[in-house]
């Protein structure tokens, strides 16, 4: 049974960080692309962040690029969104997804960006 765990996010201030893991089984984690999505409220879920299998290549959004880095961890099985200079356009529930076949998501983790 594939699951996605997500954890890591809360209340930060405008200009903080956190840092988002996400526990992956189920599945050869090794073999598959990984990726970060997020949906703020009354807006569609958007791709944030995305880190292939087996290159380790990445692939950011426009709004995130040199704030936002994904990582992945095989020997763990996991994949971390570190993210910098949050703002408050940032806030949003984020979600990690993969596709071993068929689409599987997190239940997601709230991120608020707030003074």
């Amino acid at each position: 049974q594939v699951q996605l765990v997500e954890s890591g996010g809360g209340l930060v201030q405008p200009g903080g960080s956190l840092r988002l893991s996400c526990a992956a089984s189920g599945f050869t984690f090794s073999m598959y692309t990984m990726s970060w999505y997020r949906q703020a409220p009354g807006k569609e879920r958007e791709l944030v962040a995305r880190i292939t299998a087996p290159s380790g290549s990445t692939r950011y959004a426009d709004s995130v690029k040199g704030r936002f880095t994904i990582s992945r961890d095989n020997a763990k099985n996991t994949v971390s969104l570190f993210m910098n200079s949050l703002q408050p356009e940032d806030t949003a529930v984020y979600y990690c997804y993969a596709y071993p076949g068929h689409d599987a998501w997190g239940q997601g983790t709230q991120v608020t960006v707030s003074s």
